[in-house]
């Protein structure tokens, strides 16, 4: 996920479209922020099914916050960020956990 984000970087910083790589920049990070929110979320979740707590929510209304807040963003700044590509850059966690899940699978078969 850092890998893409700093291409993110480098391709706003040194290409000639900086509205595509800043909008993707910009939904990486939020989907990088979900990604680690709902990572912290888990351990807390199994931890307390361990103990035999009650357990607590995964968090889907703060990341669907997240995600709204880049759109709002991408919408107030759009001569910044392309939306479409805020849009893209929200699924890259999911593509990144795709790539480790196929990783993983390929290791221990």
């Amino acid at each position: 996920m850092f890998y893409l984000l700093a291409i993110s970087v480098l391709g706003a910083g040194f290409t000639p479209y900086p509205r595509i790589f800043l909008g993707l920049l910009l939904g990486g990070a939020v989907s990088f922020y979900n990604l680690w929110l709902l990572q912290r979320k888990i351990d807390a979740f199994a931890e307390s099914v361990e103990k035999s707590e009650s357990a607590v929510g995964l968090g889907t209304l703060s990341r669907m916050a997240a995600a709204a807040l880049a759109v709002i963003i991408a919408l107030r700044f759009d001569e910044y960020f392309d939306m479409i590509f805020v849009l893209i850059g929200l699924m890259t966690s999911y593509l990144v956990i795709m790539i480790d899940f196929m990783m993983f699978r390929l290791r221990n078969e």
